[in-house]
């Protein structure tokens, strides 16, 4: 579900609230997917450092399936050790462990331990990058490519991504609580408290329900963020690219969550299990079946809207043979007089059909 807010997002006193021009912006419901605001959300742009959440995902997404471990103990790679741009100054042959790297990937952006851990994950720094672009398409993104894990763009040509697909990457990466625990430090060390561990993120402990995520600057870029926020069970992430200052992307941010906190919020879908009627099979070794509901989720409205409605839409008959999972009708959900959302009923197990044989063996029970 696309939702449509106006453009301009303003104080109430609007000469008392600065303009603040970026390239690109959006706003969107982590819990649903849905979009609440947007401006440019697919133009192709240079996300410097917020690159890196991509980089967070496949890293997580190593460490969940165990391919590598948090205790590994990484020794430092001549190329990773060349990147420049924020680092904890590895040197060639020291060792630390993932945990270690990936705090200083997600707290401090260094450039330095993003690498050693692609390295470590993919084998090469070039298998890791194509490992991002593999989970580009995996995620069904149109508007990303990258050519390094870290975002330097001094001396690549075709490295961008835009709101829209950056938003949906935070999204999946927001799911790991390790992530959370470590984007909202705001201050952390490495080395037995020697390598100060510094966020950029300054909506960190200075905004209400703030989780994270990533900043980035470079010259080509301007300043950009990715922030996301949770309040009332609600969870938000907004993406800003191209501001003109630091304070910019911050204030963009933060204008973007309070729109988002303050006009919607979440509605459960409450199903009426008395209305859901059973299915008469036709032909089949059961005579009915009860549909089964789907999973539901919750559902991103104004805060304004009304309760839901609801339309049950049952199929009368179905042919056997039945399979688990075969559509059996719909619930049909509205607010306002629109459609917001669809609950699918699906046969919860298989029913076969009748034959000579069954029909014989049947009659030799009876007997």
């Amino acid at each position: 579900m696309f939702i449509s807010v106006p453009s301009t997002i303003y104080a109430a006193d609007k000469s008392k609230t600065k303009e603040i021009k970026v390239k690109s912006s959006i706003l969107m419901c982590m819990d649903t997917g849905d979009i609440i605001k947007e401006e440019n959300a697919y133009e192709h742009l240079s996300p410097a450092s917020v690159t890196k959440i991509m980089s967070i995902l496949l890293i997580m997404e190593a460490i969940d399936s165990g391919k590598i471990k948090l205790d590994d103990m990484v020794a430092a790679s001549e190329s990773a050790v060349s990147k420049g741009g924020s680092q904890i100054w590895l040197e060639v042959g020291e060792k630390m462990s993932v945990n270690d790297l990936l705090k200083a990937v997600i707290i401090s952006s260094a450039n330095d331990a993003c690498t050693l851990l692609g390295e470590h994950i993919a084998g090469s720094d070039t298998g890791f990058v194509a490992m991002m672009n593999d989970k580009v398409k995996e995620l069904g993104l149109k508007d990303s490519n990258f050519e390094n894990c870290t975002g330097l763009d001094d001396d690549i040509t075709n490295h961008y991504s835009c709101a829209y697909d950056l938003a949906v990457i935070a999204k999946e990466v927001m799911k790991y609580d390790l992530v959370k625990k470590y984007s909202t430090v705001w201050l952390d060390s490495l080395r037995g408290g020697e390598t100060e561990l510094n966020n950029t993120n300054k909506l960190i402990n200075k905004y209400n329900g703030i989780t994270g995520l990533k900043t980035g600057t470079t010259s080509n870029a301007g300043f950009c963020l990715c922030a996301t926020a949770t309040r009332d069970g609600m969870s938000l992430v907004s993406v800003v690219l191209g501001a003109d200052t630091s304070d910019d992307r911050f204030d963009m941010s933060r204008r973007l969550l309070d729109f988002g906190f303050a006009n919607y919020k979440l509605s459960k879908i409450e199903i009426d299990k008395s209305k859901i009627v059973p299915v008469k099979v036709k032909n089949g070794r059961l005579k009915k079946i009860t549909p089964t509901v789907s999973n539901t989720q919750n559902i991103l409205v104004t805060k304004n809207s009304n309760a839901f409605e609801y339309e049950y839409k049952i199929n009368k008959e179905i042919k056997a043979p039945v399979k688990r999972g075969d559509h059996l009708g719909e619930i049909i959900v509205m607010c306002d007089k629109k459609q917001v959302a669809s609950v699918a009923l699906c046969a919860g197990e298989d029913i076969k059909k009748i034959n000579f044989s069954y029909i014989f063996s049947e009659f030799i029970k009876n007997i």
